[in-house]
């Protein structure tokens, strides 16, 4: 081999690795998330995965956090599962009892449909539970596919174990420590969102309807897309204890798929518990993580 080759072959090599290195998180965002942690009024889990570079960043990343209503995603893809297998229909009518529709929740559907005793479609019904989270469509939602462990059975399937899903909404609203039952890892939603956004889960059709569900969302304005560009494009989930009597928040979380100026995708997951602190500033912790990760993959 001749010199001039070598030193062709070596220059190659350097260059990849310098490839390779720049397509990472930069070591610039893992500092801006480690200063924002410091002010953490809680416990904080994030991880952040790079969509088509395969790239994670993570803190606390294989801890259990809380889910709160986080766990209407997972939820929603074991229902559309159950539509691209056959067995359900997003056109068919799902009837709503008055009994279905418990007092003293979040329940937009509740605000609609006060008398209960309507028929809507599984369509509507996942629109209202993911979207608006709706605690009561998620637990009519539960029903129909088996309960919480029917649908942590689906994500065991795909290989997701960090992850628990074992109490429905009216179980937490009766006991506060319910909530804890159902819990993930930073690193397992971020992993379950690179899944989902890869469409290894669900067919073109569903995968649309649930993408753009998420797109739709209307809580927790304030959290990953709190400080973002308002054009920003950001499909996620998110979730919240509230804060009790004694000023302690367990659990404010958001977790999504945000999509980048130039085109390239990016799941993050945030998860905040136990924080002494209302949620107005677990939400500022959320959006200002969301930021940070923004602005690392957005050029000036």
């Amino acid at each position: 081999m001749t010199r001039s080759i070598m030193c062709v072959l070596l220059l190659s090599a350097v260059l990849s690795n310098q490839q390779a290195v720049a397509s990472g998180p930069p070591d610039s965002l893992r500092t801006a998330i480690a200063r924002i942690l410091e002010h953490a009024p809680g416990k904080v889990g994030v991880a952040v995965l790079g969509l088509e570079q395969d790239d994670t960043l993570t803190f606390n990343g294989d801890d259990r956090f809380p889910m709160q209503s986080v766990f209407k995603f997972p939820l929603a893809l074991a229902v559309l599962h159950q539509v691209d297998a056959g067995t359900m229909s997003l056109d068919q009518l799902v009837h709503i009892g008055s009994d279905d529709l418990l007092p003293n929740t979040w329940s937009p559907l509740k605000e609609k449909y006060p008398a209960g005793n309507v028929d809507i479609t599984l369509r509507d019904l996942l629109t209202f539970t993911v979207a608006h989270s709706d605690n009561n469509g998620c637990d009519i939602l539960f029903r129909l596919v088996g309960g919480p462990h029917a649908v942590e059975n689906y994500v065991r399937a795909l290989g997701i174990t960090q992850m628990a899903i074992a109490t429905t909404e009216a179980d937490m609203h009766k006991d506060g420590k319910a909530q804890y039952r159902n819990w993930c890892s930073p690193a397992a939603m971020a992993r379950l969102l690179a899944e989902f956004h890869r469409k290894k889960l669900l067919s073109t059709a569903t995968q649309d309807y649930l993408m753009q569900t998420m797109v739709n969302t209307t809580t927790g304005t304030k959290k990953i897309k709190g400080l973002l560009p308002a054009a920003a494009v950001i499909a996620h989930k998110t979730g919240s204890s509230g804060t009790d009597e004694e000023g302690l928040t367990a659990a404010s979380n958001d977790v999504g798929i945000m999509t980048l100026p130039d085109g390239a995708h990016v799941a993050i997951a945030v998860f905040v518990t136990d924080a002494k602190a209302d949620e107005s500033m677990c939400e500022a912790i959320i959006a200002r993580i969301a930021r940070a990760v923004w602005d690392a993959h957005t050029p000036p």
